[in-house]
Parts: C-alpha cells; structure tokens; sequence
C-alpha cells in the first residue's frame, strides 16, 4: 500500500501530464484530477484561451466533468490534485463542491486563494473548510509555468519585430 505522500506525488504526476495537454493547446499548462477511493472520477486542464471563458480553469473543467459523472456537485470525499494553487473562482468553487482534500503543486503568489495570498479553503467564515497539502512536486509544476511564459514572451517579442520589419520593407 502507499503512503500518503506516494499516493500524492503518484496522482501529481498525473496532473502534470493533464498540464502538458494544455501546454499542446497553447494554453497556460496547468492540469487537475479528481479522485476518490484511488480512482479517477474526472480531470481538467486549462481552456480559457481555447474556449474564450475566463471560468474554464483546470478545476472547474474538473468539478464540472465530475458533477456530470457522478450526478450530483456535491463532491464529498474527493480529492483534488491540480499543478497550480487555485485562485479565487477556483477555490470557491471547490468550497461550494464540497472538496474534502485539495492537494496542490506551486503556489501562486499574485492570485492564490489556498494560502498564498488568500486562504478561502479553510475560510471558517464559509459553510465548509477543505484540508489542503501543497508543494507537491511545487518545483516541477513551477518551472513549467514559467517555461511556458518564458516562451510565450519570445514569441510575442519575435511576431512583433517580424512585424515591424514587414512594415519597414513595405516604406
């Protein structure tokens, strides 16, 4: 049987490779799977671009798909596996799920509502508190969202000097 923290990084790494199909769509590489009973019930990753909903974050696609499956948003004794720490859509959302674990890979200091900046999921100002484990494989999920940026950077920098030589030649 695995420990705690094998069953952790064993469905992390699951998630990263959800993050990769997000990454292949040109969208923020982030993935989330969520299980119960070591069993995977649904699965998200990024799709804001792709679809144009600022609302279709890994999490969401996740609770969404999973509602579908289980017929009922009521998500109790799930756990939530997801490469970035939620924001605050996301994280209420998982509250309103009622998400018993959520585990996450990096924090997001600008946005994240699970201990960064805010700490909704364990708000006891709300109707429900989620128990949270993060860092796992936070080096990891980290480097492929700033390599992702990194690269989004180059290439808006190259179309844009690709551009302005066009513009030159055409004077």
């Amino acid at each position: 049987m695995l420990s705690q923290q094998q069953n952790d990084e064993k469905w992390m790494d699951y998630a990263l490779l959800l993050a990769d199909k997000a990454e292949l769509e040109n969208e923020i590489p982030v993935g989330a799977v969520l299980v119960k009973d070591d069993q995977v019930i649904s699965e998200g990753w990024n799709l804001s671009i792709l679809n144009h909903d600022a609302c279709a974050h890994a999490e969401i696609m996740a609770i969404r798909s999973a509602g579908q499956v289980i017929k009922n948003y009521r998500l109790i004794d799930c756990t939530l596996y997801v490469t970035l720490e939620p924001c605050p859509m996301c994280a209420g959302a998982l509250v309103h799920a009622r998400i018993k674990r959520l585990v996450y890979g990096a924090g997001d200091y600008k946005t994240g509502a699970a201990g960064s900046v805010f700490d909704l999921v364990r708000s006891e100002q709300l109707n429900h508190q989620i128990e949270v484990t993060s860092g796992i494989y936070a080096e990891q999920c980290a480097t492929k969202i700033s390599d992702f940026f990194k690269r989004r950077r180059k290439e808006k920098k190259a179309l844009k000097k690709a551009m302005l030589q066009e513009s030159e030649n055409e004077q």
